[in-house]
């Protein structure tokens, strides 16, 4: 698996994106490690864009663990999307929104970028990377 995260400044949009191939272990990496990324660029609004990624190997039981630790952005009142085309992906995707309701009231599904970027009223995010050997060396 591969991912990023990228920050727009001026929108204060956070998007952490994934590729690949995902296992349990790998996403529950790109969890914790967004959530340093948050903490250190203090988002208005979150995506998580799985569009690229090509097995999703991560059970079902990752993703309920995922549910029930702290969300990403902490703020309940903030929007955070996630992006997934593929139906297995999708269907992960609705369960942890689901499970995660009460932490997570502004959490939406979507099978599309541009849905995630209505939704978050950004029209033409202006990205640059986060440094992943920052977020990693940044305490936790």
């Amino acid at each position: 698996m591969s991912y990023r995260f990228d920050y727009d400044a001026t929108s204060g949009l956070l998007q952490g994106s994934l590729a690949g191939r995902v296992t349990s272990e790998e996403l529950l990496d790109f969890y914790r490690l967004a959530m340093k990324c948050a903490r250190l660029k203090r988002p208005r609004s979150g995506v998580v864009d799985m569009s690229g990624i090509t097995s999703f190997e991560a059970s079902p039981q990752t993703v309920r663990e995922l549910a029930a630790m702290t969300p990403i952005i902490p703020d309940l009142d903030l929007l955070r999307v996630i992006v997934a085309p593929a139906a297995d992906i999708f269907g992960m995707a609705r369960m942890f929104e689901s499970h995660g309701e009460a932490t997570r009231p502004n959490l939406h599904v979507v099978r599309s970028y541009k849905d995630a970027l209505v939704i978050v009223g950004v029209q033409n995010p202006q990205f640059e990377p986060v440094d992943l050997d920052e977020l990693r060396g940044a305490e936790a």
